[in-house]
């Protein structure tokens, strides 16, 4: 017979709201062991005793079999005297231990529970708030660990006996499922217009109603409120862009299944494994020619937003309205989306015809995460539900908590500590008050949740962000980090690997070391030690921070600065030009994005924007793909020692009226990647170059990516880009994590 053993483990990762405990139970009946498992806070500790070999079993099982949506890592496993125990506990959660937290994000509905959601014979038909330990809210939902029901928004609602009995059994998949609820003791759906409310199941058949009707219906759900319309119907999403004030900017759609949205969107086999992946993402796909969308759903592009349903409201809504829905962020140009009932039903009159409220709270904002397929890889645009809180392992350890506040724009925070960084979900920009209020709340939120006190901060070197201001104001030791430096690291602390780099950090505008605006630049180094190895032309542009919403004005300064005339500027130009020969309210640039905006007016497509973006969007739109030779742009050295490309021969090139649209817009994304590839061998010419990586807004186009990484690759550079890290300024407050660790560690 085999002699008793017992061994203490001490578990960490993602072990808590995905089940891990019941799992514990159920593998130790399984080896007939006894002894107990608890939460502690982010941890979880397991005392197990029996057979050697049962115990090895155990020990094996417990990674190798774990949850689908756990992450768990043996931290300690240690022998201890065996004590003659019999049977196997789940103890209380205690909080008293140092905190190892790891906050799970939002689940997607598992099979599970969408087959009891359409079974008439389950209690739990149509409930618009089922969720077991496999899938349902977390992040939204926690207000702080351990993870219990009473430390969650779900604590106001009271177990009925039913529940209450499959919560404490073992054996039942929502054995401690913390926001197990059923329609006898959870959370109510609630409908209301200027005429009616109705609760319940009455409130979602009003609901598809209005959706029928065509009506505008702000819906919450689990991380904040949508607005929902008719996907198909040109005069609805078009009403709908006349009262939200966003006229041009595409809106997402949600189908009821894959099947219905290929009528729509051509998806590859890796985009509609993605779309159907846990992270039920937005996913930018090509639009099918024939789709019966509304035009008003992306004018001007040939990409669309898709999703599917990712929680139980969301299947019941697409399914009994029988087709595609405007999912869009219920939210006020750019701010956080929208979470309470009362502020929204305020701030979108006017907007909404109809509300779809619930009574569970959402203790903090997570907007959809966006991703894009980009050289043969889903890479992020936004993070948000269901891939975020983000947490990343740093290639060094911090020795004091350190908080990044991000960028102006597309904002997220990070939160450092030991060898730890937490990237918060999008917040968006931060000029608005309410934008203040939820930057602020996440700040609070993650320190709170994580059981870490920064006691440092970083910031934009920028000290017009409203980001900085906060910072400076904190009270914390403050550290400052350049735009262009963040957007380098963020790309570099993704591939630790690799030490030494030349990354192009090509965007829209930001505070540069020599106090101009950069935006083309290529840095050379690593992390903590980047140089401007290569750069673009500068030119002056007029407006300052209005150039971004008029275009124009970055193509008449091109036409300024190269003497050439372009009969299309506005009429009341003479102005501005007048004011940029002063050089007054006048900022000099390198930014390829402010060069893209150029091409973007030059060619029609967009003189004036309404949001962020638009022209060089419209822009990659009319590129038809074909191979065309490029536009060679001079290459010299400045007196710093810094290669420029000039763009200038560009110009005739984009005032050539004879070309289409698509000719320019092909050659100009073509000239600029071979601009690129020029500055590459320029510089490797005096350095070596271990890897070329790609960073900031502008690689957000897959055009101008899938062109420079196929050019580097043909002549033999390595070439990195982003995977789990917003490219754009949603990557910032992790690179600002990665460049101040460095200096400082």
């Amino acid at each position: 017979m085999n002699s008793s053993a017992a061994v203490h483990f001490v578990v960490s990762g993602r072990v808590q709201g995905v089940g891990f405990r019941p799992f514990v139970f159920r593998l130790a009946q399984r080896f007939g062991l006894s002894g107990w498992v608890q939460n502690r806070l982010g941890l979880v500790e397991i005392q197990v005793e029996g057979s050697l070999p049962h115990l090895a079993a155990f020990a094996a099982a417990l990674l190798g079999e774990a949850p689908p949506l756990a992450q768990p890592s043996i931290l300690a496993q240690m022998k201890t005297p065996a004590t003659g125990a019999s049977g196997f506990a789940i103890r209380p959660s205690v909080s008293d231990a140092q905190a190892d937290i790891h906050v799970p994000p939002d689940y997607f509905t598992c099979d599970d529970c969408l087959t009891e959601l359409f079974d008439p014979q389950n209690r739990r038909y149509r409930y618009p708030f089922i969720n077991c330990t496999q899938c349902g809210p977390r992040y939204t939902l926690i207000e702080h660990l351990p993870y219990d029901r009473a430390t969650t928004s779900m604590r106001g609602f009271e177990l009925c006996p039913t529940c209450r009995a499959e919560y404490e059994n073992p054996l039942d998949r929502r054995f401690h499922a913390e926001p197990v609820a059923c329609p006898q003791c959870g959370p109510q759906l609630l409908f209301k217009n200027d005429r009616l409310t109705l609760i319940g199941a009455g409130a979602l058949a009003a609901a598809v109603a209005a959706l029928r009707a065509g009506q505008i219906v702000a819906v919450k759900d689990v991380g904040g409120y949508h607005l929902l319309c008719d996907a198909r119907s040109d005069a609805v999403v078009a009403r709908l862009r006349e009262r939200k004030v966003r006229p041009h900017k595409p809106l997402a759609v949600m189908f009821p299944d894959l099947a219905s949205m290929q009528h729509d969107a051509a998806l590859s086999e890796d985009e509609a494994v993605f779309l159907t992946s846990p992270l039920r993402p937005i996913l930018l796909a090509n639009q099918r020619e024939g789709s019966l969308l509304s035009a008003h759903i992306a004018p001007g592009l040939t990409e669309i937003g898709v999703m599917l349903p990712y929680s139980p409201l969301h299947h019941l809504l697409l399914a009994d309205f029988g087709g595609p829905l405007v999912a869009t962020s219920a939210n006020i140009s750019g701010e956080p989306v929208l979470t309470d009932n009362a502020e929204t039903e305020t701030r979108l009159t006017g907007v909404a015809d109809a509300f779809l409220h619930h009574d569970r709270p959402i203790v903090r904002p997570a907007d959809d995460p966006v991703f894009r397929f980009s050289a043969g890889i889903a890479r992020p645009l936004r993070l948000g539900r269901g891939c975020a809180p983000l947490e990343l392992e740093l290639p060094f350890a911090l020795d004091t908590p350190l908080l990044a506040v991000g960028g102006h724009t597309k904002n997220t925070i990070a939160l450092a500590w030991g060898r730890r960084v937490v990237i918060s979900p999008h917040i968006g920009e931060l000029g608005s008050l309410r934008s203040m209020m939820v930057f602020e709340q996440v700040i609070a939120d993650l320190q709170k949740l994580y059981g870490v006190t920064a006691s440092r901060v970083v910031c934009d070197a920028h000290s017009g962000y409203a980001s900085s201001r906060w910072a400076r104001n904190s009270g914390l030791t403050l550290n400052t980090v350049f735009h262009h430096h963040a957007h380098a690291s963020a790309l570099a602390g993704e591939y630790p690997d690799i030490s030494e780099w030349l990354v192009f950090t090509w965007d829209g505008v930001g505070y540069g070391e020599d106090g101009t605006m950069w935006g083309g630049e290529a840095l050379l180094g690593k992390p903590g030690n980047w140089m401007r190895a290569a750069s673009m032309r500068p030119f002056y542009l007029p407006g300052g921070d209005t150039a971004g919403r008029e275009p124009w004005r970055a193509a008449a300064a091109l036409a300024w600065e190269t003497g050439m005339a372009w009969p299309e500027l506005p009429a009341d130009s003479a102005l501005v030009h007048a004011v940029w020969q002063r050089r007054l309210n006048t900022q000099q640039t390198s930014a390829v994005g402010r060069l893209f905006d150029a091409v973007a007016a030059f060619t029609g497509l967009s003189s004036h924007a309404s949001f962020e973006g638009q022209g060089p969007m419209y822009l990659e739109a009319a590129c038809t793909g074909s191979v065309c030779d490029a536009i060679t742009l001079p290459l010299s050295r400045d007196e710093e020692g810094v290669w420029r490309s000039d763009w200038a021969p560009l110009v005739a090139m984009l005032l050539d009226a004879t070309l289409s649209v698509s000719q320019r817009a092909d050659l100009f994304h073509t000239s600029m990647a071979h601009a690129l590839l020029a500055q590459v061998r320029a510089v490797q010419a005096i350095h070596p170059v271990q890897c070329v990586g790609l960073a900031g807004g502008v690689f957000q186009n897959r055009r101008l990516t899938e062109l420079v990484v196929n050019l580097l690759t043909e002549a033999g550079v390595k070439v990195r880009l982003a995977q789990r890290v917003p490219i754009n300024d949603g990557g910032i407050s992790f690179g600002q994590i990665i460049e101040a660790g460095y200096r400082h560690e």
